[in-house]
Formats: structure tokens, C-alpha cells, sequence
């Protein structure tokens, strides 16, 4: 096989590099498919904030001018000065399940990053953590969601067999809701809210939210900051991520906790599971693909855990039995049976704990490799 590997420098190649996976996971029912605008929003230099500190390449893989494999090089600033590393990151890779694309792509991505000085790689990563990151090693039979990286079981062989090594792991549950509120953790929330002054926001329109949207994110770079490779939000990363959500959230499903000063110091965002709906989309909300989303917010008994933060303060004081009580009112108010927590990192035994009052399943798991540079 003879690869030629070209760099993406134009819309038309960023629209290839984009669409090469819609072909490579056709007809497989665990992958759910990206919003193609939401892509091009997160790879475009002029429209994604995260290049005010990032750099990045992109490479598309040719056999016979069919598109075989994809990758983009990604070295973040921030993330290096915050960590003292002189580490590229690699993320969107997609391949055929072929050695010589496999090698091809990051062939090139390692000779990059020498060029740019860098020490190391490793991934999948993407800008930021807000983007999907980990490679799937375990639940290829497991349904993704919607913002989740989907892998064939191939790909962690082409990786170990290269040279890559296990750098951080994160885990997923998939839990059941159950039908009553568990009557320890309605206590526990009773007790907390009490004992540190802390109230729930109540709203009922998601307007209602907007005036404590850049609070939560503030929330998110405090209690962020110790884990695995996390980098503090901009102001305009955050004002992006505030236009691009929260006008369609469900209140019901994003409990936000406040102080005496009605100040934010913990929240939890939940939605109802979008992952059937992206795939009847196959990428795109018009002109149809909006109803599918619009009958999966409406009617679902599948929800997916998306953030949950607590101010460090209040860390290990019981907040987060105000958050799961919370939601688990709201997913029996809506009948939802079964809940993904998305990604966890493997060592955060915080987070885990709050499962052990569900029946739940680990079902997933995620791993970032690394790679030394000689």
C-alpha cells in the first residue's frame, strides 16, 4: 500500500477531514455521529477562542486517492506552561485498520512535533477538555453519546504496538435510576444544605439561568484545576460555551447550588440522552434532524451526566448529595430509567463514591497515551 499524506490548508480539506469517519463507522450502531457545524466550528482558526493559546495541524491519509485515516496535531501553550511539559497532543485520528496508515499519520504528527521542540505525545486529546478525549480500550459494545469518542477495537492495538503507553485511564458507569428517592441521600442533602447555608436555584425557563452561566464555569476552573491536564477557561472560551448552551437547556436537569449571597458553588448538568437522536441526524439538524432532537428532550428514558463541580471549599462536606438528590428527583419526575455518567477519571474516587447508592455498571473505559520524543 502507498500512502500519501497531505495537510489540510483549505475548507475543502477541512470538510474531508471532517466527513472521513461518517464513512468509516457507516452501518455501526455503537457510534454516534459528531454535528458536522460543530466541528468546523472547533477545528476553524477564526472561529474557536482555544487558538488564542493552541496551535494545530491537520493530515489526511491517501491510498490510491481514497481517504484511508486522519489525524490532527494539537500543542497546547497554556496546558505546557500550566503543567511545565513540552508535550503535543493528537486527537481526531481515525484509520483504517492498517499498520503502514497507521504509522503514516503518526509518523508525521511525531516529526511536527520535534520540529516544534516538543518532548512528547499523547492522546487522544483535543483544545481543551470540554472536547472528546480518551481512546475507548473496553465498551466497543456499548452505545457512545453525544460528544463521546467512538473507536474500533483496533485502534489500542495500533497504539501499543507503536510505542504508546498508558498515561491516564477514565471510566464510565452506566446506572439505574430506579423509581423512589433514596431516603439516605435525600437526608445527607437535607443535612448538608442546612449545616453550610446552601439553597437550590429555582427556575423554571433557561433564560432564567444566564445570569449565573459565567458563575458555574468560574466554579468549573476552581474545582477543575488539580485533575489530569486541566487548563482554566478564558472569558472567551466561556462566553462561546454560554452562546452555544444555555439557551436550550432544561433547568430541571442542571441543579445549580447557592450560598447565602445566592452565589454559585456547585451545579450538575444532565440532559436527556441525544445519542439515537445524533444518529438519525448523521450529522446535521437540518432540515430534519432537529426533530429527533426535539422528541429526545421531550419523551427519553435514557439521560447522560455531563459536568458536575463543586467549589473546593465545600469539597468532601456532602454538596454533591444536594446535586444527585436533585437529579434523582427529576429523572423519576420524568421517568428516566438509566443514566451515563460519561467520562470519570479512573483515580477521582470522589466522583465514584456517589454511585455506590445505585445499582450501576462499569461499562467503559478510556485511555490518553503518551509517547516519548527522541
Amino acid at each position: 500500500m502507498s500512502i500519501q499524506l497531505k495537510e489540510v490548508t483549505t475548507k475543502s480539506d477541512l470538510k474531508k477531514f471532517i466527513c472521513f469517519q461518517f464513512e468509516l463507522y457507516k452501518g455501526n450502531k455503537y457510534w454516534v455521529p459528531p454535528l458536522i457545524f460543530d466541528e468546523f466550528k472547533t477545528l476553524s482558526k477564526e472561529k474557536n477562542p482555544a487558538f488564542d493559546f493552541c496551535e494545530a495541524k491537520y493530515w489526511l491519509a491517501y491510498n490510491n486517492n481514497k481517504i484511508v485515516g486522519r489525524i490532527a496535531g494539537i500543542i497546547n501553550k497554556s496546558y505546557n506552561e500550566r503543567w511545565n511539559q513540552k508535550a503535543a497532543r493528537f486527537g481526531w485520528i481515525d484509520f483504517i485498520d492498517d499498520a503502514e496508515v497507521f504509522k503514516s499519520l503518526m509518523n508525521e504528527l511525531e516529526k511536527w512535533a520535534k520540529e516544534k521542540g516538543m518532548e512528547k505525545i499523547h492522546g487522544p486529546l483535543g483544545f481543551t477538555d470540554f472536547d472528546g478525549e480518551g481512546m475507548l480500550i473496553e465498551g466497543f459494545e456499548e452505545l457512545s453519546t453525544f460528544g463521546s469518542i467512538y473507536n474500533y477495537p483496533y485502534y489500542p492495538k495500533h497504539m501499543e504496538i507503536n510505542g504508546f503507553e498508558k498515561d491516564v485511564d477514565w471510566i464510565e458507569y452506566s446506572v439505574n435510576v430506579g423509581s423512589t428517592i433514596k431516603e439516605k441521600i435525600a437526608r445527607i442533602a437535607d443535612e448538608v444544605a442546612k449545616r453550610n447555608n446552601l439553597h437550590l436555584l429555582k427556575v423554571k425557563k433557561s433564560k432564567e439561568m444566564l445570569p449565573y452561566a459565567r458563575e458555574i464555569f468560574y466554579v468549573i476552573n476552581k474545582a477543575y484545576k488539580p485533575l489530569y491536564g486541566f487548563v482554566e477557561l478564558t472569558d472567551k472560551q466561556i462566553d462561546m460555551y454560554v452562546k452555544a448552551y444555555f439557551g436550550f437547556i432544561k433547568p430541571d436537569y442542571v441543579p445549580v447550588i447557592l450560598d447565602e449571597q445566592n452565589r454559585v458553588v456547585a451545579f450538575g448538568i444532565t440532559m436527556p440522552s441525544l445519542s439515537v437522536a445524533m444518529q438519525k441526524c448523521n450529522g446535521s439538524l437540518f432540515p430534519f434532524g432537529f426533530i429527533h432532537v426535539l422528541k429526545a428532550m421531550r419523551n427519553n428514558p435514557y439521560a447522560d451526566l455531563y459536568l458536575t463541580a463543586v467549589l473546593p471549599e465545600l469539597q468532601n462536606k456532602g454538596v454533591n448529595a444536594m446535586l444527585i438528590n436533585e437529579m434523582n428527583k427529576v429523572f423519576i419526575r420524568n421517568k428516566i430509567t438509566k443514566v451515563e455518567t460519561n467520562r470519570e477519571l479512573e483515580l477521582n474516587s470522589k466522583i465514584q463514591a456517589q454511585w455506590r447508592f445505585f445499582d450501576s455498571r462499569l461499562h467503559k473505559r478510556r485511555r490518553c497515551y503518551e509517547k516519548r520524543l527522541d
